[in-house]
């Protein structure tokens, strides 16, 4: 992955989840959200058909995470959590003290926290881009931009904090 990484932080009814992604990812995690999901798997998946690869590594970031640790960090496992370097950061599941505690490290481009109960998008630090309602973006094929776009369109019962 490239240096310029947002951290995503994606809040559902059973709990949260800690990312990072490329700067296209913001607009990929808006086109995810306008088709309405209700988990963290949901959001995903939706986001899947824009950059397959990107979110390939979230959810092997999270089955490695879930295959170490239960309630807690396990002592094993919280290096890799607290590490500060976000270059290809592991994704992990927010569950304890230190986990939230690196979850809220802005990385180089910011921190970006979606909550898909509240149906909002807080961006808490972004020095990229202003995330608009409407948009587009390129679909990426193992990481690399394709001709084909994608467009989206956050419905009314989505708000973006700036």
């Amino acid at each position: 992955m490239a240096t310029s990484l947002f951290r995503f932080n994606v809040v559902d009814g059973t709990g949260a989840v800690s990312f990072v992604g490329p700067a296209h990812g913001l607009k990929a995690v808006a086109a995810a959200c306008s088709k309405g999901p209700e988990s963290i798997a949901d959001l995903l998946e939706h986001a899947h058909r824009y950059d397959a690869a990107w979110i390939d590594s979230v959810v092997l970031g999270l089955l490695m995470f879930d295959e170490h640790n239960v309630d807690a960090l396990s002592p094993e496992y919280e290096p890799i959590v607290a590490n500060v370097v976000d270059l290809d950061h592991r994704a992990f599941r927010i569950v304890d003290a230190t986990s939230r505690s690196r979850s809220m490290i802005p990385a180089h481009l910011g921190l970006v926290v979606v909550n898909l109960g509240e149906r909002r998008i807080i961006q808490i630090q972004n020095s990229y881009a202003e995330l608009q309602r409407k948009g587009r973006g390129r679909i990426r094929e193992r990481g690399v931009p394709t001709r084909s776009l994608f467009h989206y369109q956050l419905p009314d019962s989505w708000s973006i904090v700036p």
